[in-house]
C-alpha cells in the first residue's frame, strides 16, 4: 500500500539504520506510544495509568519521558490498531508499546516500525515474532488454571461447565482458555465442558448476546460458567441476572471492576482471575525507555495473577488490584 510505503520510509530516513537503540543521552526528552487494545473498558484505563506513572516517575529524575495514548475504541478493530501505529511512525516517536489485537495481524506493521528505527515493547497479549524489545505481561495460562481450580472445588469435581471465548487471534485470551480447559481435563475429569467454541465478541452488549443465547441451549442443566476477560464477564453476569440465574450457576470470570466486585459481595460470581494492569503499563514503559537509553531489558516478565474471591476480596492485599490508584494519574480518573 502506497501510504504505508511513505509512512516506512519517512521512518527509515528519520531513525537509526541499525537494530540497536538510539544513544539516546539522559536527559533527551523520548516520546512512547502506548497503544492499547482498546479505550473503553476499565483495564486499559489502568494500563494507561500505569503508563502515565512511568512516564512521571521519569521524568522526575530529569529523563524526560512523554506518552501519547492512542488505540482503537473496540477490540475487534485490527485494521484501525494497525493504522495508529503506521501513524505513529510519521509522528517521530522513538517507541511503541503496544497491547496487540492479534497475535498475527499486527506482525507486520510492528516488524515494519522496527525497521524504521522504532522499537516496540509488546505488553499484555503476544505476537508471533522476535522483532520485539521485551514481552511484559500476565501468566495467562496459569491464570486460567486458577480459574478451573475454583469451579472444580465449588462443584467438587462433578457438573457441566461451559466456556465464553473473547476472539479469535487474542493470544492472551487464548491462553487463559486453554489453561482453564487442560486443568479441568487433567484435575477434574468428572466435569463435562459442554460448550467451549463459542465468542462473546468486543463489548459487553455482545457478550450478553452470546452468553443469553448460550444459557437459553445449556441453562437449564449447567452447574458452571467461565468467561476469559472484562467485557465477557459482564456481559455474562447481566445475561445471568436477567434470566433470574444468577448465583445458581458457579462463575468464574478474568478481571477487576466495579461491578463485579459488587457481583463478588452480592454472590453472583465465584471469583475473578485479576491480573495487574498498572503494572503492566508502568513496566511496559519503563522497559521502552531503558532500551532507548542503552540499558539492558528482561525478555519477558511476568506481572502476576491473583484469583480473587467473596472470601478474601475483602484482604489488604486485594485492595490495590481492584481498585487501582486509576485517579493519581488519570484527570477524571
Amino acid at each position: 500500500m502506497k501510504t504505508r510505503a511513505l509512512l516506512l520510509a519517512f521512518g527509515l530516513a528519520a531513525c537509526a539504520k541499525s537494530d540497536k537503540p538510539a544513544a539516546s543521552g539522559a536527559g533527551k526528552s523520548l516520546t512512547i506510544a502506548v497503544v492499547p487494545k482498546g479505550t473503553t473498558h476499565e483495564f486499559w484505563r489502568s494500563i494507561h495509568a500505569g503508563a502515565v506513572q512511568a512516564a512521571q516517575e521519569l521524568s522526575a529524575t530529569g529523563d524526560s519521558v512523554h506518552i501519547i495514548w492512542k488505540g482503537p475504541l473496540r477490540e475487534d478493530d485490527r485494521e484501525q490498531q494497525i493504522q495508529v501505529i503506521e501513524g505513529f511512525l510519521s509522528q517521530g516517536v522513538q517507541g511503541i508499546v503496544l497491547a496487540p489485537l492479534d497475535r498475527r495481524a499486527l506482525v507486520r506493521p510492528v516488524e515494519d516500525a522496527k525497521r524504521a528505527g522504532v522499537p516496540t515493547v509488546i505488553i499484555d497479549s503476544g505476537l508471533e515474532t522476535d522483532d520485539v524489545v521485551s514481552y511484559v505481561a500476565t501468566d495467562n495460562y496459569k491464570g486460567g488454571t486458577l480459574a478451573a481450580d475454583r469451579i472444580g472445588g465449588l462443584l467438587g469435581g462433578t457438573g457441566k461447565v461451559l466456556v465464553l471465548r473473547l476472539q479469535e487471534g487474542s493470544a492472551s485470551t487464548e491462553e487463559r482458555e486453554r489453561g482453564f480447559l487442560e486443568r479441568l481435563k487433567s484435575q477434574y475429569p468428572g466435569i463435562t465442558v459442554v460448550s467451549s467454541d463459542q465468542y462473546a465478541g468486543p463489548t459487553r452488549e455482545t457478550a450478553k448476546r452470546a452468553s443469553e443465547n448460550l444459557l437459553n441451549r445449556f441453562g437449564g442443566d449447567l452447574q458452571g460458567v467461565f468467561t476469559s476477560n472484562e467485557s465477557a464477564t459482564i456481559g455474562m453476569l447481566l445475561a445471568l441476572q436477567d434470566m433470574n440465574r444468577a448465583g445458581k450457576v458457579h462463575f468464574v470470570g478474568f478481571d477487576a471492576s466495579q461491578i463485579l466486585v459488587d457481583a463478588m459481595r452480592a454472590h453472583q460470581l465465584d471469583g475473578i482471575a485479576v491480573q495487574n494492569p498498572m503494572r503492566m503499563g508502568y513496566l511496559g514503559v519503563k522497559m521502552m525507555a531503558s532500551h532507548l537509553r542503552g540499558l539492558p531489558v528482561e525478555k519477558k516478565v511476568d506481572t502476576g495473577v491473583t484469583l480473587v474471591t467473596p472470601e478474601n476480596l475483602d484482604q489488604p492485599a486485594m485492595k490495590d488490584l481492584l481498585s487501582p490508584p486509576i485517579a493519581r494519574y488519570l484527570p477524571g480518573g
